[in-house]
């Protein structure tokens, strides 16, 4: 075994918790595009209890005498949606600090880091559902302070660095998460989340593969990361053009018109306004507040920037599919490629049926499984 996969033999759990922790973040990131596309992300407006409770009110009867129920009236069919999505997340940070207590023991004072650390968030909940938002706002803070001072002081030459990374990542999350309400759908705020999920996603998945220690070895390794550190980041950012899409409830922006928008090829649209990424706090972004023409210059951004990632994908799968052994993996970008704009397309042709707007969502999961996955694996052959 490489040095590189060193920090996950002291422990033979190591990576089936990363994989464990790689299939609960896809079941939360895609159950979390369920919760936002069927218009649930308010319906439980205090955090982290669901109208005073750990899971949710089983009627409405149960929710009138929270003090949330003044801000939104109790609606069961959502809520449960909601507060399991918290649930799923708060599940998959105890994997994440599993995952970093084994990768950090062997560090000085590596487990006891991140125990303070997972120590002050903690406490810092309650101190916030009480109302001392100062407090609570200092001790996580200084939380993720410690996590990424261990992070950066710790070398590259194991794991550690990037499971106290991926922890002080998903606390970053939760923060999200909370703002995500408290800030009533507020759009950099909901690009953000889904950004950071994604972010979650692709830390774990590097360190499962890692820990796995499955390399694969081609002689056109520097070449192909290349290519896939290119992919990723355009992946990324058609990724947040789609979450800032969806935050202003812009995906039917040019109709059921596609390609062409409202019946034309380049309708009339507002990028000055469609890209303010700060508009201050007490506003309800449910719905959307932006005119036609600012959603236009979204939907039209998240189109043109489509076309740029799929011809770059195909290129890259062609690519692959010239190489031995590497016809699977071509294979597999090719298709998914292909699926992923011809859901994109579904979408507006069909008016946005939930089913394939949280199968759109899916599809990017999955394109970024297989880039993150080859930048994992990608090695020089050994001589």
């Amino acid at each position: 075994m490489n040095t590189a996969f060193k920090a996950a033999a002291f422990s033979k759990h190591f990576h089936r918790i990363a994989w464990l922790a790689v299939a609960l973040a896809s079941c939360v990131i895609v159950f979390g595009a369920f919760v936002r596309l069927s218009n649930a992300g308010l319906s439980c407006p205090d955090w982290p209890t669901c109208y005073g409770r750990a899971t949710w009110p089983g009627a409405t009867a149960d929710a009138v005498d929270h003090v949330a129920s003044a801000i939104r009236p109790f609606e069961s069919h959502k809520a449960w949606r909601e507060q399991v999505h918290r649930h799923l997340a708060a599940t998959l940070g105890l994997l994440v600090l599993a995952l970093a207590l084994l990768a950090a023991r062997k560090r000085r004072f590596g487990m006891t880091q991140v125990l303070v650390a997972a120590g002050l968030v903690a406490i810092a909940i309650p101190l916030y559902m009480q109302g001392d938002h100062v407090s609570a706002s200092a001790l996580a803070v200084i939380g993720e302070a410690i996590l990424l001072a261990a992070a950066l002081r710790w070398s590259n030459t194991d794991l550690s660095r990037v499971a106290v990374l991926t922890l002080a990542v998903i606390i970053f999350q939760a923060l999200l998460g909370m703002w995500t309400v408290t800030w009533l759908l507020k759009p950099i705020v909901v690009m953000g989340h889904l950004l950071g999920g994604l972010l979650t996603f692709s830390l774990l998945l590097w360190m499962a593969w890692r820990s796995t220690d499955a390399p694969i070895r081609l002689a056109d390794t520097p070449q192909l990361r290349r290519w896939v550190l290119a992919g990723l980041a355009l992946l990324a950012i058609q990724i947040a053009l789609g979450g800032w899409t969806s935050a202003n409830y812009a995906a039917l922006a040019c109709g059921n018109d596609f390609p062409t928008c409202v019946g034309q090829w380049w309708p009339r649209h507002d990028f000055g306004e469609a890209f303010v990424l700060w508009r201050g706090i007490g506003v309800d972004y449910e719905g959307g507040i932006l005119d036609g023409e600012a959603r236009i210059a979204i939907q039209l951004a998240h189109r043109v920037m489509a076309g740029v990632v799929f011809a770059f994908l195909v290129a890259f799968a062609v690519r692959l599919l010239r190489l031995p052994g590497m016809r699977g993996w071509g294979s597999f970008v090719l298709l998914m490629s292909l699926a992923q704009v011809g859901l994109g397309i579904a979408n507006v042709k069909l008016g946005l049926p939930l089913t394939v707007a949280v199968m759109h969502n899916a599809g990017a999961l999955v394109l970024l499984f297989a880039m993150v996955s080859l930048l994992a694996r990608l090695k020089a052959p050994e001589h």
